[in-house]
C-alpha cells in the first residue's frame, strides 16, 4: 500500500515588526531610525534562504503605533520594491485598503511590483477598522462593516480586471517593426460597479504569473464569505486548535459553495515563536525578552488600551475577573475582531499572568516556546488535523530569530517532507502550487485599436 504523500506547509513570515515586543530592543535584534529599508531587505535575504513563501508587510492608513516599538512607517511600496530588488525568489504580500485607496492606483503600483520582481507579489486585502483613518482622508467617520465589504468586492472586481486589461502576447517590444505594443491585444474594462466606474485599460502589462495573488484575513461571517469568494490565501488568528480546525472548515467549505478549489486556498495561522535549544533555554529566552519589555510604560500602555489604568493591575497575578464585565463593553472589541477576541480569551485565562499576556503580544496570534523539534511537531499537528495550510510566522526577534529558524527548523520539517528543498518555479504562484490564472477578459474584449 503506497504512503500518503505528506502536504508540505506554506511559510509565511511577518515583518513589519517582532513577534516579541522587546525584540528590537536586544543587542542582535538592534534598529535604529531610519533602517527600515536595511531591516526588511535582511529579513526577506533570510526568508529566501529559507525558500519560504512569502515575506508579509502589515500597514495602516492611520499612525496606529504606541511609540514604543517600530512597527511601520516607510510607504509599504517603497519598503517592498527594496526588498524585491535585493531577492530573486521569495514573495511578498503589500497591504493596501479598499476604503483609502482607489483600484486604478493599486492596480498600477502593484502591477509595476509584479514586473520589477517578476512576477512575486501578492495583495492582502483590507477593508481597515481603525475610525482615525477616517481623518486622513476628509471623513467623518468610517462605513459600517457591511458597506466596507460592499466598496472591498466591488474595488476587488474592478483591481482583477484592470490586472486582465493586457493581453500576454500585448507587448512585443519589436524594434524591427517598431511595435512596442499590440494595442489590439489591450482592452477596456468597462467596470460600472455601485462604488467605482473605471474605462480602463491599465498602463502596466499583464503579471509575469498571470494575475498577483490575493490574501485576505476574515473572521466574521462576513470577513469569511469575502475571503470564499475571492482569497488565494487566508490570514486568521487562532489560539486553540479545536477552534482553528473549526475555522479551516467552515472557510473551506465557503470556498467550495463558490465552486472554487478549496485545496487550491490557503489557510495561514499566524505563531509566534521564541524557540532554544533546550525547552529551558526557550523559557530563559523568553524570560529574558520579558524583563527588557516589561517596564512602567509598557503596563501603562496595556492597561489604556483597555480603557484602564495601570494601577488597576498586578503583572504577577492573573487579569481581575472583577474588570472583565467593563472590558467587554469596551469600544476596543469591536476592531480587528479576529485580533480583539484572541486579546480577550488571554484576558480571561486564570493561568496567564498579566505580565506572561503582555509578554505574548497582548493577545492575538498563538505563541510557542520550545525547541526546534517542538515547533516542526507543532505546525504537523494542525497542518493532519485540518487547522493549518502552512503558517504566517512571527519570530521573538528579527532577523536572528528568523535565522535561526532556517538553520534549525527547516532541515527538521525537509527531513519530514513538509518543506521544499528548492523553489518550484520563479513566481509566487509557483510557490503556492497555484496554476497561472487565465485573462478573464479575452472571453468578451473591447478592441482598443484607434479609429482612423
Amino acid at each position: 500500500m503506497t504512503p500518503t504523500r505528506k502536504r508540505r506547509l506554506h511559510l509565511n513570515v511577518q515583518s513589519s515588526y517582532p513577534g516579541h515586543p522587546a525584540g528590537w530592543r536586544t543587542e542582535e535584534g538592534r534598529r535604529l531610525p531610519g533602517e527600515d529599508i536595511a531591516h526588511i531587505q535582511a529579513v526577506a535575504r533570510v526568508a529566501e534562504k529559507a525558500l519560504f513563501n512569502t515575506v508579509f508587510l502589515a500597514d495602516s492608513p492611520s499612525m496606529t503605533d504606541t511609540g514604543e516599538a517600530p512597527t511601520r512607517s516607510l510607504d509599504p511600496v517603497v519598503l517592498l520594491a527594496a526588498a524585491a530588488l535585493a531577492t530573486e525568489r521569495v514573495g511578498f504580500i503589500l497591504t493596501a485598503s479598499t476604503t483609502f485607496t482607489h483600484p486604478y492606483n493599486l492596480a498600477r503600483q502593484i502591477l509595476s511590483l509584479e514586473q520589477l520582481s517578476k512576477g512575486r507579489f501578492a495583495w492582502n486585502i483590507v477593508t481597515t477598522t481603525d475610525e482615525r483613518a477616517s481623518g486622513n482622508f476628509g471623513m467623518s467617520k468610517m462605513p459600517p462593516p457591511a458597506e466596507r465589504y460592499a466598496i472591498a468586492a466591488d474595488f476587488t472586481d474592478a483591481f482583477v480586471k484592470l490586472c486582465d486589461s493586457w493581453e500576454d502576447a500585448a507587448l512585443t517590444g519589436d524594434p524591427q517593426t517598431g511595435v512596442w505594443a499590440d494595442i489590439s491585444r489591450i482592452h477596456a474594462i468597462d467596470h460600472k460597479g455601485p462604488y467605482f466606474s473605471i474605462s480602463g485599460p491599465m498602463q502596466v502589462p499583464r503579471s509575469p504569473q498571470g494575475r498577483p495573488m490575493l490574501v485576505q484575513a476574515g473572521s466574521s461571517p462576513i470577513g469569511r464569505d469575502f475571503a470564499a469568494r475571492y482569497a488565494d490565501a487566508v490570514f486568521t488568528v487562532q489560539t486553540v486548535r479545536e477552534e482553528a480546525i473549526a475555522y479551516y472548515s467552515d472557510v473551506k467549505s465557503r470556498i467550495r459553495g463558490r465552486g472554487r478549489d478549496p485545496d487550491k486556498v490557503a489557510i495561514l495561522p499566524g505563531l509566534s515563536l521564541v524557540m532554544g535549544g533546550t525547552e529551558k533555554e526557550a523559557h530563559a529566552r523568553l524570560d529574558w525578552l520579558d524583563q527588557i519589555a516589561n517596564d512602567r510604560s509598557t503596563l501603562e500602555t496595556f492597561a489604556n488600551s483597555l480603557g484602564l489604568e495601570a494601577c488597576d493591575l498586578d503583572y504577577d497575578k492573573p487579569f481581575p475577573e472583577h474588570l472583565l464585565a467593563s472590558v467587554e463593553e469596551g469600544d476596543w472589541l469591536r476592531r480587528s475582531t479576529g485580533h480583539n477576541q484572541a486579546k480577550l480569551r488571554l484576558l480571561k485565562e486564570p493561568t496567564l499572568t498579566v505580565r506572561q499576556i503582555i509578554a505574548r503580544g497582548s493577545g492575538g496570534h498563538f505563541r510557542l516556546v520550545g525547541t526546534p523539534e517542538q515547533v516542526a511537531d507543532f505546525m504537523e499537528d494542525w497542518a493532519d488535523a485540518g487547522a493549518a495550510d502552512g503558517f504566517n510566522l512571527f519570530l521573538d526577534v528579527y532577523p536572528s530569530g528568523l535565522a535561526s529558524f532556517a538553520e534549525h527548523v527547516v532541515p527538521i520539517l525537509q527531513r519530514r517532507g513538509r518543506h521544499r528543498t528548492e523553489y518550484e518555479g520563479p513566481t509566487l504562484r509557483d510557490h503556492f502550487g497555484l496554476e497561472r490564472p487565465a485573462n478573464r477578459l479575452i472571453s468578451n474584449p473591447r478592441d482598443l485599436t484607434p479609429s482612423s
